[in-house]
């Protein structure tokens, strides 16, 4: 009991030092966290002089003394994190409290310096989960198009039986309805959702409307921030959505914006919400060159592309946000009822006597600080499928989902893989094929899924290699396959056909090359 009163005074003090709680806020703290863990008096011994960016050492001794005495299960990773949450939410600020810092230096100091606050705020308050993160295996991959970023997504373990047995056993419950409504400010969790009481937001304003911003707990780029509409409203591709993103680039400069298409399979993992995602980050498609350039009599002012990506985009660029959102309203609603069989492209089809959608955009925008300009990237997509391709004619296809299976959604598309987990032991297991300290039908047995795969590598391969060199060699190989699933979700191939196909709709909404 004497090192857990230590740890939760090493916490408070953490907790000033970092500016979380004020001096008279230290009080509350501190009894708040000893009736937390049934702790009478607290610790009266000096404090060793530490410096700690994070509370993630002070935080693993207190979650092992809370789980050896039953406050929750040890054996479920998901009640363990829950826990983390309810013993930071002792020092965190109030959210009005919050959302007034963060008003008052972006009126005094400028917004980088209120974004800076509070993503440091989710950092310290242990929000932003910087040990796992840390974690994660990233990698650059070189290709005709430039560098794609490849990440193992480690933040998020797979679930044990346990925590699948217990989520099971849980009630239907509908609070919060989903993980991104306010609600989830302060709110406790549960094995199968998570806990928020460490959880902050602030406030914005977008087309006249309440929208709120947060970080992402799971950061995959720098201030990985998420912006939320206070309606749980689904995702909607819509003129009003495109003014939103740039209502929101206008007041955050230095973020991008983007957000997930409105349809399954094209789409993200929460369609129920609308909501964007941006970030303090340069993605590898910003940097892609045009290859192609089209006018636009209509709209004199704007410069419009097509660029190096393999995921065919339309590039619109200018100071002139009219015009560029009229632009886009353009495409969008001719996209959206666009077909062209020979390119596999059909708008609408008919299913059990309904007529389904297929074409939606995936809209992405940044501000060049050098040019002065908007840049606004439109990306078609179609959601349709065939007996083929179940899962998507415009979707990583069968070759590919060894390694990716999952939708290409608005961080795939820039760029940016987010691959599983699995793949950190298995690109190990692969890189010993390659270097002789194991057969290749070992590795088949234990992941079966790779075994066309391992037939080409090792046939590509055939002289063993050192150690550094063979994982070299995987890693430069997941890169190529995650190069090929953008380019199976493209609408438009990057091929003389799909250059011809990407023009023949950009005539049809009045574009011509120059």
């Amino acid at each position: 009991m004497n090192n857990t009163a230590l740890n939760i005074e090493r916490l408070v003090s953490f907790g000033m030092h970092h500016s979380l709680i004020s001096t008279l806020d230290a009080y509350v703290a501190r009894n708040t966290l000893l009736d937390l863990f049934a702790i009478a008096e607290p610790y009266s011994g000096a404090l060793p002089d530490e410096q700690l960016a994070t509370p993630t050492e002070i935080l693993e001794p207190l979650l092992d003394d809370a789980a050896e005495m039953q406050f929750f299960d040890g054996d479920v990773p998901a009640l363990r994190v829950n826990f983390e949450a309810r013993i930071m939410g002792a020092l965190m600020p109030r959210e009005s409290e919050v959302a007034a810092k963060f008003n008052s230096l972006w009126q005094t100091q400028g917004v980088r310096a209120a974004t800076d606050y509070f993503y440091d705020l989710c950092i310290t308050s242990n929000y932003i989960r910087t040990a796992q993160i840390a974690k994660n295996i990233k990698w650059l991959y070189n290709c005709k198009y430039g560098e794609l970023e490849i990440t193992i997504n480690l933040t998020k373990p797979e679930k044990d039986p346990k925590t699948i047995a217990l989520e099971r056993l849980q009630p239907s419950a509908s609070y919060p309805k989903c993980m991104l409504c306010i609600e989830n400010i302060g709110y406790a969790g549960r094995v199968n959702f998570p806990a928020r009481q460490n959880h902050r937001i602030v406030p914005v304003t977008l087309t006249g409307e309440k929208w709120y911003l947060q970080y992402s707990p799971y950061v995959y780029y720098n201030e990985h921030c998420i912006i939320f509409s206070e309606k749980h409203e689904p995702m909607t591709i819509s003129p009003r959505c495109f003014a939103q993103i740039f209502d929101f680039v206008s007041q955050f400069p230095h973020y991008t914006c983007g957000s997930n298409a409105d349809l399954p399979i094209v789409g993200g993992s929460i369609l129920s919400h609308t909501h964007f995602q941006g970030g303090n980050y340069t993605f590898p498609m910003q940097r892609a060159a045009a290859m192609f350039t089209y006018k636009h009599s209509e709209f004199p002012d704007i410069t419009i592309e097509n660029i190096r990506w393999p995921m065919s985009t339309i590039r619109v660029k200018g100071a002139d946000r009219t015009q560029l959102l009229a632009f886009a309203e353009l495409v969008l609603n001719n996209w959206r009822a666009y077909s062209d069989e020979s390119a596999d492209i059909l708008a609408y089809t008919q299913e059990d006597g309904q007529t389904v959608p297929h074409n939606t955009i995936t809209p992405i925008l940044h501000f060049d600080a050098d040019t002065k300009q908007y840049v606004f990237d439109l990306v078609p997509r179609n959601n349709r499928t065939t007996e083929q391709y179940p899962l998507g004619i415009f979707h990583p296809h069968q070759e590919i989902h060894h390694i990716k299976k999952e939708n290409i959604g608005l961080i795939e598309v820039m760029g940016l893989a987010i691959l599983p987990s699995r793949l950190e032991k298995q690109t190990g297991m692969i890189a010993k094929v390659l270097t002789g300290k194991l057969t290749a039908d070992e590795v088949k047995k234990a992941a079966p899924e790779h075994a066309d795969w391992l037939d080409y590598l090792t046939e590509k391969y055939q002289s063993p290699l050192s150690e550094a060199k063979a994982l070299e060699a995987v890693k430069s190989e997941i890169g190529a396959k995650f190069e090929t699933c953008l380019e199976h979700s493209g609408v438009f191939k990057q091929t003389k056909e799909g250059f011809a196909a990407y023009d023949r709709f950009m005539a049809k909404i009045g574009c011509k090359k120059v």
